[in-house]
């Protein structure tokens, strides 16, 4: 009697060979499939394309609440410092990573002063008016860089605008008084002589000329 063991045996193993053998499914044919829906290229304007970067930097942001009297995290992304190609003025700008969501956005003043926060030296602490939320806010932000470098080039560069800021300002009133002054002078000489030809254009003193005409 014939064992049936080595027929399943061959059984087996054909089905094995048949299972390692690729499919007409998984061939590679080569052939291109078109997409069946073209998507058409969408230009995406930040508001920085009229500006130049004057600092990139990445960091985490923190801002203070004074509700809870406590730091709270804003985001991890990057800090930049952008001066504006037309006007020169600077701004911060901060954008999350993943969702670019701003953390922060105001004005570099000539006010503007950073310091170190707590003796950290990775770490800068400054107050702003900002406007990332929509609204302008006086806002207490504290930045954490992941070098001591890095916190050093965002100070000394806040320091170097705030200072060039401070310069532009002192020139620009003194400029403002003295535009001022000669505008005050003018407009006092012109009210003078407005006042000297109404003298003279007056009835009382036409009649006066007369009068003593008259004696004469």
């Amino acid at each position: 009697m014939a064992s049936t063991e080595e027929p399943m045996a061959l059984k087996r193993e054909e089905e094995e060979e048949d299972d390692s053998k690729p499919s007409a499914e998984d061939e590679d044919t080569g052939a291109q499939v078109a997409p069946i829906v073209k998507l058409q290229e969408v230009s995406v304007t930040t508001g920085e394309e009229n500006e130049d970067i004057l600092l990139d930097l990445k960091a985490k942001l923190y801002r203070f609440d004074k509700e809870g009297n406590q730091w709270k995290e804003r985001g991890v992304g990057t800090v930049k410092l952008l001066k504006h190609k037309e006007s020169g003025k600077v701004r911060l700008v901060m954008r999350q990573n993943k969702t670019l969501k701003i953390c922060a956005n105001h004005l570099v003043l000539c006010t503007m002063t950073v310091q170190e926060h707590h003796g950290n030296e990775k770490s800068c602490v400054w107050h702003a008016a900002d406007f990332a939320d929509g609204e302008l806010k006086e806002e207490t932000f504290c930045i954490r860089f992941a070098s001591v470098e890095n916190c050093k080039s965002f100070k000394d560069k806040i320091e170097e605008i705030t200072e060039l800021l401070s310069k532009d300002g002192g020139e620009s009133k003194e400029g403002i008084a003295a535009a001022d002054l000669i505008e005050k002078l003018s407009v006092e000489g012109k009210e003078n002589d407005k006042k000297t030809e109404a003298k003279e254009a007056s009835p009382d003193s036409s009649e006066e000329k007369k009068e003593d005409n008259e004696k004469v």
